[in-house]
């Protein structure tokens, strides 16, 4: 059985059996990528031997802590199967494909995009696999590179190839890089089974490289939603985070019913919130649990979101019974 762990406030708190372990993600605020040896000592203890993908998501904070970094873990019984291609390994469970977080220094903007595409590709291949298995894509890029974010088109439809099956996507902007010099980072999610694309007939995604959603056996990977129109493609409810997080979750909801399941079927919400919303983060707790009863939370603060108007992305996972 797959669990998503909540995330702690350093390697020493985890509660869990290292062999277990099948991704790590590392939220780290720019205090901690300063010197991030110490993070990578501190896994190196906590893990041992083991080797997992790890993550590095660079976030201004995280929200319900005053740490410098999150560690957030994926379990599975005896850790699925290991794959190493060069100092990156990927692991097999249930399935689901876990990837490292991958980025280059070298090129501009659509290079480093395209080398990332190119790099989670290669780590698929070590599985058998091509970019037909993706389930899930998240970028996170920076503002100053916010004009030049539909570059990343051009490679996503070349690497990702027409479809019918598109990764659900996320993009997120993060001020802090998470290695000097990159302009982007890239996480990705695989399967290894049939894939089903998820969508409620919302007639924008007919010309994206991402679906609303993807469903892998009995786990289905959702895009980012952000507080979105998908027939106008504008913003709502500018300015008020709890409106827009209502209509995020039951825009989640009505993707998931495409495949019978609900938001009880939800087990992790990551919730991307921008500075000038963090504060009115705790007003949407009781909605969220009223929709989502059984998902761990991930809560974090991001630089700002694609959308300026947008004051909350949430990217969820849910299991079929």
């Amino acid at each position: 059985m797959t669990e998503y762990r909540p995330a702690v406030a350093g390697y020493n708190l985890l509660d869990v059996v290292v062999g277990d372990i099948v991704h790590v993600t590392e939220y780290v605020t720019a205090a901690a990528l300063a010197d991030p040896s110490t993070l990578d000592a501190a896994r190196a203890a906590a893990l041992g031997g083991h080797r997992a993908p790890v993550s590095r998501v660079p976030v201004e904070a995280i929200i319900g802590s005053d740490t410098g970094h999150a560690i957030a873990v994926i379990t599975h019984r005896g850790g699925g199967e290991p794959l190493v291609d060069g100092d990156d390994v990927i692991r097999v469970a249930d399935g689901i494909v876990y990837l490292p977080s991958v980025h280059t220094a070298e090129g501009d903007f659509r290079d480093q995009y395209r080398w990332s595409l190119e790099r989670i590709a290669a780590l698929l291949r070590r599985a058998g696999l091509d970019t037909g298995a993706l389930v899930r894509t998240v970028d996170y890029t920076a503002t100053a590179t916010r004009a030049e974010y539909p570059r990343c088109g051009r490679p996503r439809r070349e690497l990702l190839g027409p479809g019918p099956v598109h990764p659900g996507a996320a993009g997120i902007l993060v001020d802090v890089p998470v290695a000097p010099g990159a302009q982007v980072s890239l996480d990705a999610i695989g399967a290894t089974g049939p894939l089903q694309a998820l969508n409620p007939g919302w007639a924008r995604y007919d010309t994206l490289t991402y679906k609303p959603a993807v469903r892998a056996g009995k786990s289905i990977f959702l895009a980012g939603f952000g507080a979105l129109d998908p027939v106008s493609q504008r913003t709502i409810h500018d300015g008020d985070l709890v409106a827009q997080a209502a209509y995020v979750y039951r825009s989640i909801e009505t993707v998931l019913a495409e495949a019978g399941a609900t938001g009880e079927n939800v087990v992790h919400l990551v919730e991307y919130v921008t500075p000038e919303a963090a504060a009115d983060y705790p007003r949407t707790a009781a909605l969220r649990e009223r929709h989502f009863p059984d998902a761990v939370v991930t809560a974090v603060v991001c630089s700002a979101l694609l959308r300026p108007e947008f004051l909350i992305e949430t990217v969820p996972t849910a299991v079929l019974p």
